[in-house]
């Protein structure tokens, strides 16, 4: 009956997901990308930190009154993410199979997906906002579960796991309060919905982000200083720095160009149709923000204190594979776009991703 339960859990968390996105109130913004048929601005409805925290709410409830025990989560995770990847095989399938073909052989169609522009009723629901959205509030529930089970079990806490709990709790909550900030980014403007990003927010996101926690929560303090674990959280918070800087510093230009943003006056390289950011964290590197992604998530799996456990690597592992992948992807599309402002960039701005290294 448990293993049954287990694997219902994202089915139901997904669920309730969708419907508190549904009928909590949200602010409609106009993003950056426009529509591929109709050339219109896409419309968004944002409500994900209310959804965030009123999961947060019933989980604590659920648990306060003995419906669900707090360390459910983390009790039959391995069932749950038997369960997280048959919904997020069947979306990635259905939601390519719904599109016209590309021309695209059908396992580059499956893999990147067949269209940017996945809505509901001219954004009631929008693909991108609510696989996100469902990705990080199922991570936070497993994250609260499992550091829920190490204080309930574990005689000597492990204080560096309870940070690497704390550290992936601000990574959810910080990216659905400026959760309209990212409409402005990569995934928004170039992905498209399919099993890359479809199955990668129903199940990678909610179940391998955690992976260095999987591993650890059992465990007890493994007796290092607390120096130690302050310069883990120090490191997190320098790559969480980098990335929101960035992103929070391309999110002014893009809305209002004129504007400083933490005291810089913004300076780019203009042909008269588009303009590219020289300046501020956008002059240290290209992609300034994947090496933030980068720090945080080794931070993450070095809080444990567990270095000898190659699980708790996968997940800076899998941002070192992803973050320069996505760099020699995204510098093709914009090679694409700007064409000799580019050129002119690049040679401004030299490094790629690592200042004064790539």
């Amino acid at each position: 009956m448990k293993m049954f339960l287990g694997f219902i859990t994202p089915l139901v968390t997904y669920a309730l997901i969708t419907l508190l996105h549904l009928i909590i109130p949200v602010k409609k913004v106009k993003g950056y990308v426009k529509n591929e048929i109709s050339g219109e601005v896409m419309n968004y409805r944002i409500n994900g930190k209310f959804v965030l925290w009123t999961s947060i709410l019933l989980w604590f409830l659920l648990g306060y009154f003995d419906a669900v025990p707090y360390t459910w989560f983390y009790e039959t995770r391995w069932f749950g993410l038997a369960g997280a990847v048959v919904i997020g095989l069947t979306y990635a399938f259905y939601i390519v199979c719904k599109h016209p073909f590309t021309g695209k052989p059908f396992l580059a169609d499956l893999w990147f997906g067949r269209t940017k522009d996945a809505q509901i009723k001219d954004g009631l629901i929008d693909a991108k906002l609510w696989l996100y959205l469902i990705g990080a509030v199922t991570l936070q529930l497993n994250v609260l579960s499992f550091a829920a089970y190490h204080i309930i079990n574990i005689a000597n806490i492990n204080y560096g796991f309870l940070l690497g709990c704390a550290m992936l709790t601000w990574f959810c909550n910080e990216y659905l309060i400026f959760e309209k900030v990212h409409l402005w980014t990569y995934d928004f403007i170039a992905e498209r919905v399919g099993f890359k990003l479809g199955f990668g927010c129903l199940a990678f996101y909610p179940y391998f982000y955690s992976v260095s926690l999987w591993f650890t929560a059992h465990l007890p303090n493994p007796g290092y200083p607390l120096w130690v674990t302050i310069f883990f959280g120090a490191l997190f918070l320098c790559g969480w720095v980098l990335t929101r800087g960035a992103n929070m510093q391309k999110y002014f230009f893009k809305t209002a160009p004129e504007k400083k943003f933490l005291g810089i006056k913004p300076e780019a390289l203009s042909d008269g149709n588009h303009s590219l950011l020289v300046n501020g964290f956008w002059g240290a590197s290209r992609h300034i923000n994947y090496l933030g992604e980068i720090i945080q998530a080794a931070a993450v799996a070095l809080s444990s204190g567990y270095f000898g456990v190659w699980m708790v690597w996968l997940y800076p592992a899998y941002y070192i594979g992803l973050m320069f992948t996505r760099q020699a992807d995204d510098d093709k599309v914009c090679k694409a776009k700007y064409g000799a402002l580019w050129d002119a960039y690049t040679k401004k701005v030299k490094y790629k991703i690592i200042p004064f290294l790539y």
